[in-house]
């Protein structure tokens, strides 16, 4: 089962694609994108605050993943 709620990917498609339709099957396979995405991002950051001996995630360690990872 999904963490992200398919109706807050979907709005999401919807504002970025001015206004189209989206099938079901499309917004099952955003929703696996984005979770992946979320997941390296939290790894990322985590390995920036453990590396800075912190055991609190920073925005400046979320900063830094979505640099390293694009």
């Amino acid at each position: 089962m999904a963490d992200l709620p398919n109706a807050v990917v979907k709005r999401l498609i919807a504002k970025y694609s001015d206004g189209m339709r989206v099938s079901g099957g499309a917004i099952s396979v955003a929703v696996a994108a984005a979770e992946d995405y979320v997941g390296r991002l939290a790894r990322e950051a985590h390995a920036s605050a453990v590396a800075d001996k912190r055991k609190t995630i920073m925005e400046a360690d979320i900063d830094k993943a979505r640099t390293k990872l694009g």
